[in-house]
């Protein structure tokens, strides 16, 4: 039993974290903070975290609820959902792309947007959250989502020394590879939507 908890925790967890992209906001997070205090950086984080887990974990409840409602199969959410996750991951790879960033004058705001969503917890990882969740079940899914945000927090909370650490471009680099691994993921899920339609 407990075996096969750590192994779906596993399995969640990795997708998961490719979609929060932790190590590849760091760059964008010390654009949107930059000449703010200690004291505001922290308020930053903390709203962004707050926002971003909040988002997720309601999806994470309520999202198959929801497709039910209003009559989406699982199928069609991991066909539609693949196809985004690919989508997005396709046109991040491309040259000359990156995340959306926007200036706000407020340090309040830029936690909550764009930091928070769609930057930390965006339909990327909504997407792949609701998919692990219908292949694991809520608790694995709960748990490697809530360690991700952990993983967020003290990626931006160091930013400074895994820059210095890593450099901009180890980071982006390390965020193209994970952009691979998020498009190959897309595949999966649409892969394995067609199957569940096809297999009837």
């Amino acid at each position: 039993m407990i075996l096969k908890f750590i192994e779906s925790f596993i399995l969640a967890f990795i997708p998961i974290f490719v979609a929060v992209d932790s190590l590849g906001n760091i760059p964008l997070f010390i654009s949107l903070v930059e000449g703010m205090s200690k004291r505001q950086r922290q308020r930053v984080i903390i709203d962004s975290l707050t926002t971003a887990t909040a988002i997720a974990i309601v999806f994470v409840f309520i999202g198959k609820w929801i497709l039910r409602f209003i009559g989406i199969t699982v199928a069609d959410f991991q066909i539609a959902g693949g196809l985004l996750i690919l989508v997005i991951s396709v046109n991040l790879l491309l040259p000359g792309k990156t995340k959306f960033i926007t200036s706000v004058e407020n340090g309040r705001d830029v936690g909550i947007f764009p930091l928070g969503t769609p930057l930390i917890t965006g339909p990327a990882v909504l997407t792949t959250t609701l998919m692990m969740v219908d292949t694991f079940g809520i608790i694995p899914t709960f748990f490697a989502l809530i360690i991700n945000m952990f993983i967020a927090w003290v990626t931006m909370d160091k930013a400074d020394i895994i820059i210095r650490f890593m450099g901009v471009s180890g980071a982006r680099a390390f965020s193209k590879i994970t952009y691979i691994l998020l498009a190959s993921i897309g595949i999966m899920m649409i892969r394995k939507g067609l199957q569940e339609i096809f297999l009837r």
